[in-house]
């Protein structure tokens, strides 16, 4: 990174320092022959031997920072260390170009003995400003990548947190459905063994779907109905008489994804909510809708005369809060009664035709 930074800086700098002697040196030549400032080669060379010093420099101070307090004070060191060995390192130039007799002209000024401090002094300052512009290039950019990688981090914390917040309620989801799936056979032992056996069998199925489907944060929506459509066939066999179901045809389904089980609390709330309070017959019916930009999942129960809306329970807290995760804003839940003997549960969503997935996620 620093190399990044210093490389076309310190360019900029000697090109800067070449043009702006000769441009002076063209002035003074309309005075005097005398050589005023050093050729542009030995400037160039004096550029080159700094480098190094000016990348370790620009190294240690950002390994020093500046805090606490005197690590300001080691700054300020290195700081005066390069801007001083700018006139040695002219020195030198001038040495290495006139041993190997690459000068023709009389010595300039930089030679004269009498003329060392104040130019030392003058390389001195002007060095010390040109320093100061490096090192803030460099420790800007520096703190632009720390800030930049922090970002990163955080982003990266925000989506382990949102996958492990994810597992956590489909989790809660696969116990909630168990029980309740249980509670439904259990009814049917004593009265209707062979049913209850039967039962158990398709459950073992369902249950296999069910733990497939919580390892996994999207699956296909014609999935998802499938899935729904066990469940209710299995509700249907313990409530005979007093369920009827209403599916989508799962295979005129848009190829469109949602997160895994959206659907099953939805309805598992409707077989609660519907059946409980009356002994009338029940409908409850499932419906899709999509457009461009959203799709619409919806589920719609009849239930007793009057009934009061409760709180919402696990199953509604659960699809509120995986929607939040997954979509933000652009998802919500809504549930509650349209007129005396009907309750709908409606999810709008974004539509997403295309996921990415873990390989060992992939659903055919």
């Amino acid at each position: 990174m620093i190399l990044t930074i210093a490389t076309p800086f310190w360019l900029y700098v000697i090109l800067s320092d070449v043009f702006y002697t000769y441009s002076m040196q063209v002035n003074v030549a309309r005075v005097t022959d005398a050589a005023v400032f050093a050729p542009w080669g030995e400037r160039v060379l004096q550029h080159v031997l700094l480098f190094p010093l000016l990348v370790g420099c620009f190294w240690a101070s950002l390994r020093v920072g500046w805090r606490p307090l005197r690590s300001i004070f080691i700054q300020l060191l290195l700081a005066a260390a390069f801007a001083a060995s700018s006139y040695w390192a002219m020195e030198l130039a001038d040495r290495i170009f006139r041993g190997l007799q690459l000068l023709s002209h009389p010595p300039s000024a930089v030679n004269d003995a009498t003329a060392m401090g104040p130019l030392w002094l003058a390389s001195t300052i002007k060095f010390a400003l040109t320093y100061g512009f490096g090192l803030a290039l460099v420790t800007g950019f520096a703190i632009y990548r720390r800030f930049h990688e922090s970002q990163l981090r955080v982003a990266e914390l925000e989506r382990e947190s949102n996958a492990a917040r994810l597992a956590a309620l489909r989790m809660q989801l696969s116990p909630h459905t168990l029980f309740n799936l249980l509670h439904t056979i259990r009814g049917q032992i004593d009265w209707q063994p062979k049913l209850a056996r039967s039962m158990v069998v398709q459950l073992a199925d369902l249950l296999r779907q069910l733990l497939n489907a919580g390892q996994r944060d999207f699956s296909p929506l014609a999935g998802e109905l499938k899935f729904v459509g066990l469940y209710l066939e299995l509700q249907q066999r313990r409530f005979t008489d007093r369920l009827s179901v209403v599916l989508p045809d799962v295979a005129s389904q848009t190829q469109v994804w949602v997160p895994s089980l959206i659907l099953q609390p939805l309805v598992e709330n409707a077989v609660a909510h519907g059946l409980a309070g009356h002994d009338e017959p029940v409908s409850i019916r499932v419906e899709t809708a999509l457009t461009p930009q959203t799709l619409t999942l919806r589920v719609v129960n009849t239930m007793a005369a009057g009934k009061s809306a409760g709180q919402d329970g696990i199953g509604l807290r659960n699809v509120r809060e995986r929607l939040q995760v997954q979509f933000g804003d652009q998802a919500a839940l809504s549930a509650g009664p349209i007129d005396a003997r009907t309750w709908v549960a409606e999810v709008r969503m974004p539509v997403l035709r295309e996921i990415a997935m873990p390989s060992q996620e992939r659903v055919a």
